[in-house]
């Protein structure tokens, strides 16, 4: 009985592996040709198709026309026309002045480093986790490569964002110069929310906090003033 069924194993086993190289075979035979016509010439700078029929030429595009592109989109446009009067207020409180040297941290693509360019701030430096040439460089936000107290001002837009609120907070404060001020943009918060976030910048006070517009979005801005180095 025992040997009838392992004759039986095998015979199934030998007609599955059969069956299986049979339908190999026929995939490899069958495997229909490329879309890409066989007279099209040949241009190893075009970025890789999205698939076998896409033979349309894709020039890479320099670092240059990217950014004009980008820069020139109704989104970008909307968006550093938003941090222009946000960070004309600054100016108009005497936060902010031409010659201030100002950190914005997680920049992303770097709207707020050309709105305070635009502005006439002669020294912007943005950073964030991947860089967006020109304007922002490649940075972790909670080890920022700057010596302690290099600038006037540091902005930032995304700590509810930060992996690592206190050390992000706290090296915001490293690099601001004592009396310097930062200024920290989250989502619409409760009076008591604004004090749990003061409370992440140890060496720092609450100067001003308030309710804004930001394209169409409530907003809470903090002020807070460097009270000491680190």
């Amino acid at each position: 009985m025992e040997r009838h069924i392992e004759r039986v194993l095998n015979r199934v086993t030998l007609i599955s592996v059969s069956v299986a190289t049979l339908i190999l075979l026929y995939l490899l035979l069958q495997t229909p040709e490329t879309c890409i016509p066989r007279n099209a010439p040949r241009k190893p700078h075009f970025r890789f198709p999205k698939s076998s029929c896409d033979f349309y030429s894709r020039d890479y595009l320099p670092l240059h026309k990217k950014n004009t592109r980008l820069w020139s989109s109704k989104f970008w446009i909307t968006k550093v026309s938003s941090y222009t009067h946000f960070f004309t207020q600054l100016y108009q409180m005497g936060v902010l002045n031409n010659h201030s040297k100002v950190l914005c941290v997680s920049a992303g693509a770097g709207h707020e480093v050309m709105a305070l360019t635009k502005l006439g701030v002669e020294d912007v430096t943005g950073v964030e986790l991947i860089e967006s040439l020109p304007f922002v460089s490649r940075a972790d936000p909670h080890s920022l490569p700057f010596f302690d107290e290099a600038f006037d001002v540091a902005f930032t837009a995304h700590l509810e964002d930060a992996l690592y609120p206190l050390q992000y907070a706290r090296e915001m404060e490293r690099t601001v110069r004592q009396g310097g001020v930062l200024v920290v943009v989250v989502e619409k918060r409760s009076e008591e929310e604004v004090k749990e976030i003061v409370r992440l910048f140890r060496m720092s006070s609450l100067l001003h906090s308030s309710y804004l517009t930001f394209i169409g979005n409530r907003i809470t801005r903090i002020l807070l003033k460097n009270k000491a180095s680190a």
